[in-house]
This record gives structure tokens, sequence and C-alpha cells, in this order.
């Protein structure tokens, strides 16, 4: 079935580089907006209501109500319209609408008719997503009703803003934890000396060579001027905060590798799936415990391997491999997304690494929308690492990403 090509947003980049911004994890359910999509579905009567996010290529269900859904294509969403609408959009009969008539939740169960949505927009006016209601039967939402519902969709944005706030202090906790045990292993070494030279000046009284004294000196102040380094560094992590507002430096979010694969098989194992893909994610296993900071990573690795998938015919193969390198001087974490899909010229590779790729069409007729490796390009290189392409016309392509991290102790 020929699929229908729908207009992107103006402020497409910059809509995706603010939903990155809020760095959420669409596989976990938010138990806090529950209460708000049924609530939309009360005041308005309806049997079924959703929140969602869209991102380049999917649109991700993070809470709903009479609905069991998680996850859609974005080409096959009704919402990929409403963030595009000035205000809100209403369709009284999907199935008249030839836009919508033939989809999947049209045609078949819930055989859904009606639909209103509005879109979530951020403090800056960005639309990242919508709060909708659908029905099974034909209707139209009186004029208090839909306030009521704007008064929610404005509630969903506050709490999404909220939940982020609340993970990086929570992550700032366990990272004041992780360096309040390194900072005793590490003082206590040079304190250890001090106290021991000192024992020895004491307990030989006048024995004390002068030579010997002046020598002890020497060493005692070598290993106070390491504590006063020490602290002086604690000193600069302390100022150097990451909560919002305070510095306008952005959170971060401790992960591990198991964590990180975890949640990549869980969100797009099933677009692997629906499209008869193979993929494996393997880790590095000595390191995949290793907590280090995440932020920006599924946002990233998401949209590589939905890129990968998209390019990959049906059958096809995709290798995700996570790899922690803990090298002396700086570790790093290392993505790589390979797949047996149709591949690319010299130019195209170009084009992306310059950040003027264009969109096409995927291996099934998905629809492109040309932001996603743009947008995977931004992440990296705000994160100060870098990302290399390399691909043959119908030989598949390897995407590796390496991005340097702080690592955690345990």
């Amino acid at each position: 079935m020929k699929k229908t090509a729908t207009p992107i947003p103006a402020d497409e980049k910059e809509r995706l580089i603010r939903l990155a911004d809020l760095d959420i994890d669409y596989s976990q359910h938010h138990e806090g907006l529950q209460h708000l999509a049924r609530l939309a579905a009360a005041v308005t009567g309806t049997s079924m209501s959703m929140i969602n996010l869209i991102d380049s290529l999917t649109q991700w269900t993070i809470s709903n109500y009479g609905l069991d859904i998680q996850q859609l294509m974005r080409e096959d969403s009704v919402c990929q319209y409403t963030i595009m609408a000035e205000d809100s959009l209403e369709v009284g009969d999907l199935s008249q609408d030839e836009r919508f008539q033939n989809k999947d939740f049209v045609v078949q169960a819930p055989l859904v008719r009606y639909y209103y949505g509005i879109p979530l927009r951020t403090s800056a006016g960005t639309a990242v997503g919508a709060l909708c209601v659908m029905d099974q039967k034909s209707r139209h939402l009186e004029p208090e009703k839909v306030e009521m519902l704007k008064i929610i969709a404005d509630e969903v944005v506050t709490r999404l803003k909220t939940l982020r706030m609340v993970e990086s202090l929570k992550n700032r906790l366990v990272e004041s934890r992780q360096s309040q045990k390194k900072v005793a292993h590490d003082i206590r070494g040079p304190l250890g000396g001090i106290i021991g030279l000192a024992k020895i000046i004491s307990d030989l009284g006048e024995a004390n060579e002068i030579g010997e004294v002046i020598e002890f000196m020497h060493l005692i102040q070598n290993s106070g001027k390491s504590v006063l380094d020490m602290a002086e560094e604690i000193l600069g992590r302390s100022e150097d905060t990451n909560v919002p507002g305070l510095n306008g430096k952005k959170e971060r979010t401790v992960f591990n590798l198991a964590v990180l694969r975890e949640k990549v098989v869980t969100l797009y194992g099933p677009q692997a799936r629906q499209k008869q893909i193979d993929m494996s994610v393997s880790t590095s296993g000595l390191t995949e415990n290793i907590p280090f900071t995440g932020s920006k990573l599924l946002q990233i690795a998401g949209n590589l391997i939905s890129n990968a998938i998209k390019f990959t015919p049906t059958d096809g193969h995709l290798e995700v491999d996570l790899n922690l390198i803990i090298d002396p001087s700086k570790p790093v974490l290392k993505i790589t997304v390979l797949d047996t899909g149709l591949g690319m010229a010299p130019e195209t590779i170009e084009a992306i690494l310059s950040g003027g790729a264009t969109s096409s069409n995927g291996t099934e007729g998905e629809q492109g929308y040309g932001f996603g490796l743009a947008l995977v390009k931004h992440l990296v290189e705000s994160l100060n690492g870098h990302i290399d392409v390399f691909s043959r016309p119908g030989r598949g392509t390897r995407f590796e990403v390496v991005i340097p991290q702080n690592i955690y102790g345990t």
C-alpha cells in the first residue's frame, strides 16, 4: 500500500533537539503521568487517551488509558499532524479522512473513529509530542472540555520537566556518594604518609639528624600538597553543578552497559521484529556493570538503530555493540551499529558528517524525515564525542560513535 507523504515541521531539527533535552527514557511507563491520561479521557467523555512523544521516526506512548500501545511508526500516527497544528487537531471520523482511513487502528480493533489532539509544547513553544483523546464513535468536543484538555496538556509538560529534574537530582546523589568513596580512598594515602613521617620525627626526638628532618619535611610537604590539590579539585567539582538553571549546564544520567543494552532491546527490538530483522545487542563483559555518565545515550543509540532498521531489508541483520573502553587518559563509550542494508555512497557519508544530509524512504517505503542523523551528530558533538560512518552501496553501513565518559567507582 502506498504511504502518504506528510509535511515536516519547519522547526523539525530544533524540535528534536528540545525533545532530546528532556532525555526521556521511553522504556519506562511513567506512573506520574498515568492519572493525567485517565483524567483526559474522563473530562472529555472518551474511551481512550494517550500521551505521545514523537522523535525522528517513532511515536512513543509514555502513558495511556483504554489502549495498550507503547510505540508506533511516526508515519502511521495521527499525532504527527497534531505537532504541526497551531492550536489543536480534531478529526470527527478517521474512517472518512483519506490520511487515516486505512490505518490499522481504524480498520481493525479498536476501530478508532474520533480523535482530538493538543500539541505538547515546551516553554519556547516547540511541540515535542501530543496529548490526544480518541473514541470508537464520532463526536465533537465542547469548548469547555477543550479548555480542560489544554490545562491537562500543560500539566503533562510540567510533569515531564519535573521528572527530568528528579532524575537529575537522584543521579547527582549517586555521583556524590561515589565521589565520597573515591575521595576517602585517595586522601587516605597521603594523610597516612604525613602521619607516619611525623611519628618518625617525634619518636626520634633529639636523635634526629637535621638533614633527615629536612628530607622528612619535604616528603610531608609533598603529601600535604597532594591533599590540597585534591581539595581544590573537589571544590571545583562542587561548583560545576549540573542542575538546569544554576549554571546553564545540563543534567547527567548514571548508566551502565547492562542497563543500556536492556533499554535498547526493549525499545527497538519490536521495530526489528516487525520488519523481520535479526537484531543482536552485545556489551563488553568486563565493563558492563561499571557506572558512567549516560546523558542522551538512548537518543543517540536509538536514532542510529531506527535508521539502520529503516534501510535494512526484511530478513536482514543488525548488530549493535556497546563497549566501555577504560583508557588511562580518558574512558570512552563506543557505540557501533552495523547493518546489512542499502549502504551509502561517499558523497552521502560526507553530507551526514557535514550536517547537510537529506532523507530518503526506507526499504519498505518508510517515510524519511531527514533529521535523525543530523540530531545524532549534534548530540554526539555536544558531548565532545565524534561519529564515523563506513559504508558502500549494497554492502551495508557501520556507524561508530565515541563519547568520553565519567566513570564512577563502586
